[in-house]
């Protein structure tokens, strides 16, 4: 695909002080522009996890500002920057783009907030040997007509997910390449990420992706965790090293997480820490963070219908109208009742550390 070598991964330690340059010391650790050539169009794939801000939760607005610094300073044309953003049931990017402050840092770069839902989609027929997608959507997978033929970057936070275990780069597409029903995809979430990894490799001819660990999410990710400074900042062209290496920081093993396993066998990428080569601070590599994936109450929820006793009901409750339900009560649960308790003490801890104080003055 790209000239990068594609077991290698990026490290670095960093701090408030010197993260918006420190990401391009990572990017260029990596030599990244050997894959992201100028002359392309480049898709900036931003991640939100929730509308509302969180820390490590969705892309921080000092991930955005080191890109895009990164990029301008080495001669990539603002005009085939395209930072890009899907909605979800439950997700809304225009007021996202607003709450994580992308915004800002956006308009001073001088490139647009383009939100999926308003780009045209199209099926795409893939070639690849989808494992699941292609039974869940029969009448065919659509996705943004913009992505095709674009290289991508990708900027995922490191955190925990309640069903794949972490999240990263690989699921940053997940956002990007499926329409707001991708929810259906949660009951086959290893396997529909294997597959966006063969999609990828369709559509854009390189990719990279640039994660942020300042903040990592441990517990009940993607939204209600427990955040926790890493002072961390990855960057790699193998989007299954990244998550690989990242898993193992947060004190997991890359290789019992299937969606990993199971990218490295049908060689995706590479998963098995042995096989990556670490640049950059590569003691930071043998950091372990202890986290513990736990399920929210939502996600506990969605799968005690989806695989557990509940599944009887699974037609009438997420593939009939009565769906709106869903949706319904996971707003309740995470925005009117965890956020304002729960959270907003976590988020009031969060303020008083460094990285909560660089927050402020985006």
């Amino acid at each position: 695909m790209n000239s990068i070598v594609h077991s290698a991964v990026a490290l670095l330690r960093t701090h408030p002080e010197t993260v918006v340059e420190d990401y391009g010391r990572v990017m260029r650790l990596m030599k990244y522009d050997q894959g992201l050539g100028r002359d392309q169009d480049l898709i900036l794939k931003l991640n939100l996890s929730w509308t509302k801000y969180f820390p490590a939760c969705s892309s921080q607005p000092w991930q955005v500002d080191g890109v895009l610094t990164t990029l301008l300073e080495d001669g990539y044309d603002r005009r085939r920057i395209f930072p890009v953003e899907n909605k979800t049931v439950v997700t809304d990017p225009i007021a996202g783009c607003r709450n994580n402050k992308w915004r800002p840092v956006l308009e001073r770069h001088g490139v647009p907030f383009i939100p999926l839902p308003g780009v045209e989609w199209t099926v795409y027929k893939f070639q690849s040997p989808l494992l699941k997608l292609n039974a869940i959507f029969p009448e065919g997978i659509e996705i943004p007509k913009m992505y095709v033929g674009k290289n991508v970057l990708h900027l995922p936070t490191c955190k925990v997910h309640g069903h794949s275990r972490t999240t990263g780069a690989i699921k940053n597409a997940f956002g990007g390449l499926l329409k707001e029903v991708r929810h259906y995809a949660h009951e086959f979430m290893h396997e529909v990420l294997v597959d966006l990894m063969y999609m990828q490799r369709e559509l854009h001819p390189s990719m990279l992706a640039v994660m942020d660990g300042t903040v990592m999410g441990d517990g009940a990710g993607p939204r209600t965790m427990v955040p926790r400074i890493g002072n961390l900042i990855l960057a790699s062209a193998d989007q299954v090293a990244i998550d690989a290496i990242a898993a193992r920081i947060m004190g997991f093993d890359p290789l019992s997480i299937p969606y990993l396993r199971m990218c490295q066998e049908r060689g995706l990428g590479v998963a098995d820490p042995k096989r990556i080569e670490i640049v950059g601070d590569t003691d930071a590599a043998s950091i372990s963070m202890g986290f513990k994936t736990r399920r929210s109450l939502v996600i506990w929820g969605d799968q005690l219908i989806r695989r557990g006793p509940l599944r009887p009901l699974k037609r009438l409750l997420l593939h009939s109208p009565l769906v709106v339900w869903a949706p319904f009560a996971s707003n309740v649960y995470h925005d009117l009742l965890w956020y304002p308790t729960v959270g907003r003490a976590r988020i009031r801890t969060f303020a008083g550390t460094p990285w909560g104080r660089l927050f402020e003055t985006y």
